[in-house]
């Protein structure tokens, strides 16, 4: 059954909310973070270009990219994901800070680690939220959603580990190039071997009633 535009809307909030704590629990607790994050990390280390520039790129390489994944050309779907992109890395950057005022980054390293953890649980639970509403969402998210429904029959995990292997290319690439690998610890191998499988039981336990409104022509609400 359709869920009404109006519950839509409730996913992609209380998703994108979240989605950027989440990230800003990771983030503070500094124990390692998302794959795509790192990549980001390292790239920036690199070059030495901004680090919000680098996400911002990376965002807009991978809206075009899905443009061409969905095999024809939604600008609804491509602004909506560069106006995420634009926004989205401010709202982590102030979540972390909040949590740092609290002290999570002097925590000793054990806490530090399940916090961070439980930063990567926070934020699937987020992604599955906003992926299932459909309106407007990260596309790194979007890349795992159009994956996992028009190319692997559903599977949430196979999508996800499909989407790791940019990334982790960037960061096997900027280590040859610099001999460091930043921003990849505990969290982040907890991100790759789990964020499939906690995006596939928020599914089916974190509001069970939004179910995925996911389509390849545009919506007409």
């Amino acid at each position: 059954m359709k869920n009404t535009l109006g519950e839509r809307w409730i996913g992609l909030i209380a998703g994108l909310i979240f989605n950027a704590f989440g990230n800003g629990m990771a983030v503070a607790g500094n124990m390692g973070s998302g794959l795509w994050t790192a990549s980001a990390v390292n790239l920036h280390n690199w070059t030495g270009v901004s680090l919000g520039v680098i996400l911002f790129l990376i965002g807009v390489i991978n809206a075009i990219t899905n443009q061409f994944l969905i095999r024809r050309f939604d600008g609804k779907r491509l602004v909506g994901e560069i106006i995420y992109v634009v926004f989205f890395g401010s709202i982590v950057q102030y979540s972390a800070q909040m949590l740092e005022y609290f002290g999570i980054n002097h925590a000793p390293i054990i806490w530090r680690a399940l916090f961070s953890c439980l930063g990567i649980v926070v934020f699937c639970i987020g992604i599955s939220l906003y992926q299932r509403a459909n309106i407007i969402m990260h596309p790194n998210d979007d890349t795992t959603n159009i994956l996992r429904f028009l190319y692997l029959k559903g599977n949430a995990t196979a999508s996800q580990l499909l989407d790791f292997l940019p990334p982790a290319i960037v960061i096997l690439i900027t280590y040859f190039a610099t001999g460091q690998i930043q921003s990849v610890n505990i969290a982040t191998l907890f991100s790759i071997l789990g964020n499939g499988v906690l995006i596939a039981m928020s599914d089916r336990l974190v509001w069970p009633h939004l179910t995925h409104n996911f389509m390849v022509k545009p919506d007409k609400n």
